[in-house]
């Protein structure tokens, strides 16, 4: 694929059975949603997820918001709100990056926060500051090979972005100025501990042991 995408117009597809594993690491958030708040005694009104997929080049998937939305033309990872009718905080991961992006999840691999000893989650008042929201960022391998495809009441344009491109802001000459300052750290942690794990001869796909079925 191209660094940058043009936008897709064609009709969402019809989403399909979500069907992936995830690192033992993630069983907390293999829970309905309203379970998971209850359990820890949160003060949120609602939760929300990041995905961050990246390519056999090791590039992250980033997507622009569209002009009429909130905080128009920004860029970020593909995310939303986690409904109470998904399955779980991981389910709604998953559907979420079908829905924005067109892909499909196969494996939840890790928690991403913003950096060595920073909180798991992420909180934040809604557009209409009436309610608190908790958000959790997962990096989500996906099958090589899916095109992305845009909901265009949400995103205008994708793009491949490497580490360097992030700090920069810059891809293929355009600018992808982020959401938050915030959502930045996360994106460039993410890239710290693929080569983290790089380093220790681990890397993406399936691993044999220990994983859980979605």
């Amino acid at each position: 694929m191209e660094s940058t995408g043009a936008r897709e117009d064609d009709t969402a597809a019809r989403p399909p059975p979500f069907h992936f594993s995830h690192d033992p690491s993630l069983a907390q958030f293999n829970v309905p949603v309203k379970s998971w708040i209850r359990a820890n005694n949160k003060p949120w009104d609602g939760v929300a997820t990041g995905a961050l997929v990246f390519d056999a080049r090791g590039r992250i998937l980033l997507v622009q918001r569209t002009s009429h939305d909130s905080m128009p033309d920004l860029w970020e990872v593909p995310g939303g709100a986690v409904d109470d009718d998904d399955a779980s905080i991981l389910h709604g991961c998953a559907r979420e990056l079908w829905e924005e992006a067109g892909v499909a999840a196969r494996r939840m691999a890790r928690l991403v926060t913003e950096g060595p000893g920073a909180d798991a989650f992420q909180e934040f008042r809604n557009s209409t500051r009436s309610k608190l929201i908790g958000k959790f960022q997962f990096e989500v391998e996906v099958p090589e090979g899916q095109a992305v495809r845009l909901d265009p009441n949400e995103h205008q344009d994708f793009a491949w972005a490497t580490e360097e491109e992030v700090v920069r802001e810059e891809v293929a000459g355009k600018r992808i100025p982020f959401t938050k300052r915030s959502h930045k750290h996360v994106i460039l942690e993410g890239f710290r501990l693929r080569r983290g794990e790089a380093r220790k001869g681990g890397g993406g796909g399936f691993t044999d042991g220990a994983e859980r079925r979605g």
